[in-house]
C-alpha cells in the first residue's frame, strides 16, 4: 500500500498500456487463430494460420509488418480503461480491508476484473473487429470492414445504439473474472514455489518472471475457452435488431463450438494466449512496481 487508489489507477493504466504495445502482435495472432475454422469440423477447412510463429509470418505477408499492430489503439484504450478500473477497485478493496479476509484477494481480484471488463468492453469489441480484418486470401471469421477505430465506434453506435457497443460483454466478464482470480491466486504461490526451489533469489526479477510464466500456465488453461467464446461473440455478424447471426449467447456459443469443432475448439489460440499472458502479466507488474517505486 501507501499509494492512493487514484495514483494506482494512473500507474495501473500506464503499466497495462506499456505491456500492451509489446504484446499486441500476439493478440492479433490469437484473434485469427480463434476465428479460424469457426463452426466447422476439424480438418474440413483451409488453415492459413498454423501455430503462433507461422501465424505471425502469415499476418506479416498479408498485411505487412504493421499488420501485427492492428487494433493497437483500441487495445491501448481497453488496457487503459480495464486496468485503470481494475487496479482502482483492487486498491480500494485493500484500503477498505476487504482483502484481509480469507479468499478476499481472489474475490477482490475477480470483482475488480469484472468491473474493468464491463467498462472496457466497447474497446475490446472494436479491437477484435479490427484485428480480424485482413486481405481475402487469409480471411477467417466475419469481416466488419471498419475504416478506423473512430469509424468503428461510430458505425456500431449508428447501427445498434449504445447497447450495440456492449455486445458480447457476456463473454468478457467470465473471461476476465476467471483470468483475474486464477492469476492473482496462483501468481504469488508460483513466485514462492520458484524461490523455494532456489532457482532464483527471492524478490529478484528472474523470480517474478518465472512466477509469472508458471502462473500463466494455470491462467491460460482456465481462460482460453472463455477467451475463444468472447472473441466469437464480439466478432460475429449481427442482424438489424442486434441479435447474433451465429450465436444466441454465451451458453449457445459453448455448445455450438464443442458440438461442431470438438472440445479442442475451445482451446484454439492457447499458445498465443500463453505467450501473451506470461510477458503481459510480468511486464504489467514490472512496470507497475517500477512506477510505484518512483
Amino acid at each position: 500500500g501507501g499509494v492512493p487508489p487514484a495514483t494506482d489507477l494512473v500507474l495501473g493504466a500506464t503499466a497495462g498500456c506499456l505491456a500492451c504495445f509489446l504484446t499486441n502482435p500476439l493478440e492479433v495472432v490469437k484473434t485469427r487463430l480463434q476465428l479460424q475454422g469457426e463452426l466447422q469440423a476439424p480438418g474440413t477447412y483451409p488453415r492459413p494460420y498454423r501455430g503462433v510463429l507461422r501465424a505471425a509470418v502469415a499476418v506479416c505477408r498479408a498485411d505487412g509488418l504493421w499488420g501485427l499492430q492492428k487494433g493497437l489503439a483500441a487495445g491501448l484504450l481497453y488496457q487503459g480503461l480495464m486496468n485503470g478500473v481494475r487496479f482502482y477497485c483492487y486498491s480500494y478493496a485493500e484500503d477498505a480491508g476487504w482483502t484481509g479476509y480469507p479468499g478476499g484477494t481472489v474475490a477482490a481480484g475477480a470483482v475488480a476484473g469484472a468491473v474493468g471488463a464491463v467498462v472496457g468492453s466497447p474497446a475490446y469489441l472494436v479491437k477484435t473487429h479490427l484485428q480480424a480484418q485482413t486481405v481475402s486470401a487469409v480471411v477467417v471469421g466475419h469481416q466488419h470492414n471498419h475504416e478506423s477505430i473512430s469509424g468503428a465506434f461510430k458505425s456500431i453506435y449508428q447501427q445498434h445504439g449504445v447497447v450495440g457497443l456492449w455486445r458480447g460483454v457476456t463473454g468478457a466478464v467470465p473471461r476476465v473474472t476467471v483470468g483475474s482470480a486464477v492469476q492473482l491466486s496462483t501468481f504469488a504461490s508460483a513466485k514462492d514455489w520458484v524461490c523455494e526451489r532456489q532457482w532464483f533469489r527471492k524478490g529478484s526479477w528472474a523470480a517474478v518472471l518465472a512466477g509469472g510464466m508458471v502462473s500463466s500456465v494455470a491462467v491460460a488453461v482456465a481462460m482460453t475457452p472463455f477467451d475463444v467464446i468472447s472473441t466469437r461473440l464480439y466478432n460475429q455478424p449481427v442482424h438489424a435488431d442486434g441479435t447474433g447471426k451465429l450465436y444466441r449467447g454465451f451458453l449457445d456459443c459453448i455448445l455450438q463450438i464443442s458440438n461442431k469443432e470438438g472440445l479442442l475448439g475451445l482451446y484454439k489460440g492457447i499458445g498465443a494466449v500463453y505467450f501473451r499472458l506470461g510477458p503481459h502479466t510480468v511486464l504489467s507488474l514490472f512496470f507497475w512496481d517500477k512506477l510505484r517505486n518512483m
